[in-house]
């Protein structure tokens, strides 16, 4: 009988360890997909939040048998309900207000999502949990082109590009930025451009991807970097 016990026990275990393995794996995704667009809460953020959920509710679920009895009781649901306001602090910390434009919400909510997504995991919904991270890139890649295409659905991009004086780039570049289809909206001076360049942050409104119009600058002879700070569009 106690063999028996021993490998039910085993098994649990493993079956355990597998469910903490797909919070890992589908919150490392949603973390890729935010790193390869340079936001704050990237790869290791969302992987430790989804991961984490799942372990919180496995130990809600499992970490208190040898305490229960007739007199002994307790709620698993309010631990899924303290995960969700403990994420919400960590999503805060990651809006911003930037020119009077809210930027971090859409990075905060994928947070929210993976924390739910890992708390799914966890509770043993794989199925949820893979459905979810599936429609996550269906929101983050599917609607954000379909917003482009819907009127005033221009992306509002800020770059930073650092180029070498007195060879007249800056022509240039306004050419390029206007045969890729962006228009300036603002522009200012940067100061750390260093010694015989000139910094340049400029606000741009337009409809392709930012990441064409980097590889256009970039490629413009006396261009030493081109940087996109922010997306408002989507972040």
């Amino acid at each position: 009988m106690s063999v028996l016990a021993a490998a039910s026990s085993d098994t649990h275990e493993l079956e355990m360890i597998g469910l903490l393995l797909l919070a890992f794996v589908l919150s490392t995704l949603i973390g890729l997909e935010r790193r390869l667009r340079g936001r704050n809460a990237g790869l290791r953020t969302q992987a430790i939040v989804g991961t984490s959920s799942a372990l919180f509710i496995l130990v809600s679920k499992y970490g208190f048998f040898d305490v229960l009895g007739d007199e002994v009781s307790f709620d698993p649901s309010r631990v899924a309900a303290g995960i969700v306001s403990g994420i919400g602090f960590l999503g805060a910390g990651l809006i911003l207000t930037r020119r009077n434009t809210v930027l971090g919400l859409t990075t905060a909510a994928s947070v929210w999502e993976t924390a739910a997504i890992g708390t799914a995991a966890g509770a043993g919904l794989w199925l949820l949990a893979i459905v979810v991270t599936a429609l996550h890139f269906v929101i983050t890649y599917g609607l954000r082109a379909l917003s482009r295409l819907l009127p005033g659905g221009d992306a509002r991009v800020h770059i930073s590009v650092v180029y070498d004086d007195g060879h007249g780039l800056l022509r240039v570049i306004l050419a390029a930025l206007t045969d890729q289809g962006w228009s300036v909206q603002e522009s200012g001076q940067q100061a750390d451009a260093g010694e015989g360049r000139t910094g340049l942050q400029m606000g741009l409104t337009g409809r392709h991807s930012p990441g064409d119009l980097v590889t256009v600058l970039s490629g413009i002879e006396g261009v030493r970097s081109v940087r996109v700070l922010s997306e408002e569009d989507d972040d």
